[in-house]
Formats: structure tokens, C-alpha cells, sequence
């Protein structure tokens, strides 16, 4: 078999194992039963179930993407920049950096960052991909590609030859597709939700014009998928695992990367298993560290994961061994066995949509006006849900007063998120933050990019447990960049975003401490000091 789950120091429960097997979930699941998540999910999981087909259905892709990719090269073109969120680039990246093929993945609307991506345009092609054909940031990124190319030059057939499109049929992103005259239009099953699409066209096109080996992939998954109709199969240990451990109250998934070549993984797994659980006030929170033996890696309420490694003792953990595409389709196999063992639908995200919905207002209305309740160096500092009560900001080590209010703030069993709105190429140093704030807390400390982590761990911000306290990090815009044919800039629609989340959160009453960087180098450089 092309993977092995390992554990140590978990206890399941017999019960939980012989719920399944009396319910003959192992088998029900390859037959599409639709009845697994209760009545209430019934019509979403009959239509959201085609992923479990994708390691056989997939298969013509393949030729037609190698036959792309060399009509590509032939013209020069060997440069593949990204456009998607969410489901749509999570999986590519991890694909593409597992095979050490290079692919520019633009998940954000940090004007510098999309600026940089619009470079070497003479070598580019874009693979524009929404599953709705609705997503602000994509739709953002298209008209600003397509506005490049125009100004490098190219007429309208040329620029429309340069976008390759993956979306789903009917969307309306299908329709700008033949309307732009876009090269190539790959229509994904829609039976198959984005979080759960690594195996089809939204995983497979951008990596394979990259250069990796998608056929191989599907070989690794199509191995695996003739074991699932078993009752002990690895998928279905890895579910009974996370499920029964989440139950039993260690819901945290710590995620790190073990010693195979595969890179990255966290960061897909991190979308699919918040978004899928988190929701009803229960779920799993997954928590991407470094590596194993990261900050924050153990914790009280929360089970270790290597993937690409075994079980690392005495635990509580678990070891995912094998290929990517066999990762792929054991952890969405076991995560929908995990959504049954907690009784919700883990194919919605119902929380998803309030913050785009917030960004949409504010885009209209315009930005708040809300006042810093101190500044201190290249910091404003603000705060709601009481976390900056009783706080001294008027000292010179205010910063660190306003951190150390929001780690007590954290409530017991609860979790640290920490959202960065800034440029993850050239602001990376924020990422540190995870490590240094692990360092001061017994809780668990998460990290997400934005907006990208608005697709993922967004859902369970909104919908899970209600015991998150929040760190969301921004930063001024030395250049901004318009939006082609939209009365806002691409700086205006980030701040919208974080203006828009923070009202999503605060009027939950959670704990939410926001520092403004005025000057992010200065400002990322004075908040790692107060955390030294």
C-alpha cells in the first residue's frame, strides 16, 4: 500500500472504532452515501463527492496538459504565475515545491507582492483559478495581468493567449474566459469542492505547465484509493484518529513536515481540515509549525502530525508515510470521517462568506476612522474585546504590554492567531512572530498569511470554538497599484479585508489586538525585539 498512519500515545476508544465499522462507514463513503453527515447535510454531500473519483477520472488530463505545456514552450513561454485562493493555489504550491519546479503563486492583494509577480512578462503565462468565477483577489489579479500585458504591448488576441483558466462549468469566469479569448479553458468537476480539489484540474494544470509530474501523482493516489473499501485502511485510521482525539479534547492538530521530500503540506492541510470541521462551535484547529520540534509543536490539548514520517514518541502524535498523492486523498478521506465523528457537514464553510461580505460594505462606505489608542515607534497600536483594558501604552515598552495583555487574554483551551496583511516575499520575516509568541504561551499559536488564511482558517475563526484570541498585523503601502477598472486599488481592497475581518471578530467580543506597521521593515524589526 502507498501509505502507512502510525500513532503513539493516543488512545482510541474501541467504542468510536466499532461505530464505524458497525455503520460500514469505510465502504459507504466509497459508495458516495450522501446519508453519512446527517440529514441536515444530506444535499451538500450528494453533490460535493466526486473527489473520491479523481485519481481515475483525472487521468485525461494529463495528455493535454503535456501537449500545453510544449505548445508553451515552443512560443518561449515557461513562466507560470498562479492567480487563486484558497483550495485553487494551496495545493499547486505544495505540488510544485514537493517537485522543486518553480511556480509563482499569487493568494494575495498586497499591492507590492502582485506588483512583483507582473515581472518577466515576455516568458509569463497565467492560470487564472476560481471555482466560483467570483473571488475578489482573483478577478483583481486577472484585470491587473491583463492590464500588464497590454501595456507591454501585446494586443488583445496576444494578452488573451497568455491566461490558461480553471473554474467551474457555467461560472462566470468561464464566460470572460472565451470572451478575453484566453488559450485554454479547463472546466472542473463541480461535484468537487475547492478545499478537496488537489487531485483535479485546479491542482493538476498549474503544476503539471509548471513541470512536475501530475500523472505520477495520480498514480500515488490511484494506489491508495483501491485500499479505501476497507474497513482498516490507513485513511480511515488517520479520521478515527483525529476524530476520536478531538472528542476526547485534544482538538488541536499540530502539522509539521517529516524527513521525506515532501514540502509544505501544512499549508494545504491547514485549509481543509479548518474549513471542513470548524463550524457549529466545535471543530479541529490545525496548527502549522516549523518542524517537529518547533515552538508550540506539543501542547496539553493537541496531537502532533509528521507527514512524511512516523509517529514521533512518546506522543500523543501521528505519522502519515508516503507519496503526495496518496496524502492527498487520505487526509480528505479522513477528514470527512472526522467531520462524522463530530456530527457536522465538513463540506459548507457558512462562516466564510461574512468577512467578504464586510470587505464588500467597506469597499463602498470606505474605511473606518479608527484612531490608534498609542504609537509607539513605527507601531499603532489598537485593540477591541478588552484586550488592551488596564493596559499602560504610554511606556516605552508599551508594544510589549499590548502583546503580553493578548497572550493572557487567550482563553483556557484556546488558541493564538496571528494574521498578517502584509507581502509574504518581502515582509517574511513576520513569520518569526509564530515562533517568538509560541515561546511566551502554553497555548496554541497559529500563523496565516492574508487573505489567503481568510479561506481557510477563517471559517473556524468564525464558526469553531469561540476561544481564539487574534493578532492581525498590517502595514502601510509604500506604492500602491489600481485595480484596472475599479475605483479602488489593490491597498485599498487589503485594508478593506483586515478592516473587514476585524469587525467579524469583534462582533463575536473576541479579544483582538491590531498593530499597524508605518514602516513594516522598522516595524517588523521593533516587534520581533519586544518578543525577544
Amino acid at each position: 500500500m502507498s501509505l502507512s498512519v502510525t500513532s503513539a500515545g493516543l488512545e482510541i476508544p474501541d467504542a468510536a472504532r466499532s461505530e464505524l465499522g458497525a455503520d460500514d462507514v469505510a465502504a459507504r463513503l466509497l459508495r458516495k452515501d450522501a446519508t453519512l453527515w446527517g440529514p441536515e447535510a444530506e444535499d451538500e454531500a450528494a453533490v460535493r463527492l466526486g473527489w473520491l473519483d479523481l485519481p481515475a477520472s483525472s487521468r485525461e488530463l494529463v495528455g493535454r496538459l503535456a501537449e500545453l505545456r510544449a505548445e508553451l514552450a515552443a512560443e518561449g513561454l515557461d513562466r507560470i504565475v498562479l492567480c487563486g485562493m484558497g483550495g485553487s493555489s494551496l495545493a499547486p504550491e505544495v505540488i510544485c515545491r514537493t517537485a522543486g519546479v518553480p511556480l509563482v503563486v499569487l493568494d494575495t492583494t498586497d499591492p507590492g507582492q502582485v506588483s512583483a509577480a507582473m515581472t518577466e512578462l515576455g516568458r509569463t503565462v497565467v492560470v487564472v483559478s476560481s471555482k466560483s468565477g467570483g473571488t475578489v483577489e482573483t478577478e483583481s489579479q486577472r484585470r491587473a495581468f491583463l492590464a500588464a500585458f497590454a501595456d507591454a504591448g501585446l494586443d488583445e488576441k496576444e494578452a488573451g493567449a497568455r491566461f490558461v483558466v480553471v473554474t467551474d462549468p457555467g461560472s462566470p469566469l468561464s464566460e470572460t474566459a472565451a470572451a478575453m479569448g484566453a488559450r485554454a479553458v479547463f472546466l472542473a468537476d463541480p461535484t468537487v469542492g475547492g478545499r478537496y480539489s488537489a487531485l483535479s484540474a485546479f491542482g493538476l494544470v498549474p503544476s503539471a505547465l509548471a513541470g512536475a509530474d501530475v500523472g505520477a501523482l495520480l498514480d500515488e493516489a490511484e494506489e491508495l484509493a483501491e485500499h479505501l473499501n476497507s474497513p482498516d485502511n490507513p485513511a480511515l485510521e488517520l479520521g478515527l484518529a483525529m476524530g476520536a482525539a478531538a472528542q476526547a479534547g485534544r482538538d488541536k492538530l499540530t502539522l509539521a513536515d517529516g524527513d521525506s521530500a515532501i514540502t509544505g503540506f501544512g499549508d494545504w492541510a491547514e485549509q481543509l481540515i479548518a474549513e471542513s470541521t470548524g463550524k457549529q462551535g466545535v471543530g479541529i484547529l490545525p496548527v502549522v509549525v516549523e518542524s517537529v520540534d518547533a515552538p508550540g509543536a506539543t501542547a496539553a490539548d493537541a496531537v502532533l502530525a509528521v507527514v512524511g514520517g512516523p509517529a514521533p514518541s512518546p506522543g500523543p502524535s501521528l505519522g502519515a508515510t508516503g507519496p503526495l498523492g496518496a496524502q492527498f486523498l487520505a487526509w480528505e478521506y479522513a477528514t470527512a470521517v472526522a467531520g462524522r465523528m463530530l456530527g457536522i457537514n465538513p463540506f459548507d464553510q457558512p462562516n466564510v462568506t461574512e468577512s467578504k461580505e464586510n470587505t464588500s460594505r467597506i469597499l463602498g462606505e470606505g474605511l473606518p476612522d479608527e484612531r490608534p489608542a498609542a504609537v509607539q515607534g513605527a507601531i499603532e497600536i489598537r485593540g477591541s474585546g478588552g484586550v488592551l483594558d488596564g493596559v499602560d501604552l504610554s511606556r516605552v515598552d508599551g508594544v510589549r504590554l499590548a502583546l503580553d495583555a493578548l497572550l493572557a487574554a487567550i482563553p483556557p483551551r484556546g488558541y493564538l492567531a496571528l494574521m498578517a496583511y502584509l507581502d509574504r516575499e518581502r515582509d517574511a520575516d513576520a513569520h518569526a512572530l509564530r515562533a517568538a509568541l509560541a515561546r511566551r504561551t502554553e497555548q496554541a499559536v497559529t500563523f496565516g498569511w492574508a487573505p489567503r488564511f481568510l479561506h481557510s482558517t477563517g471559517q473556524y475563526h468564525k464558526g469553531g470554538p469561540q476561544t481564539g484570541a487574534f493578532l492581525q498585523v498590517t502595514g502601510a503601502v509604500a506604492t500602491d497599484l489600481q485595480v484596472p477598472d475599479q475605483a479602488y486599488t489593490f491597498g485599498t481592497l487589503q485594508a478593506a479585508q483586515a478592516a473587514g475581518d476585524r469587525k467579524a471578530l469583534a462582533d463575536r467580543g473576541r479579544p483582538l489586538l491590531h498593530l499597524h506597521l508605518t514602516d513594516r521593515s522598522a516595524g517588523l524589526e521593533q516587534l520581533l525585539a519586544a518578543l525577544a
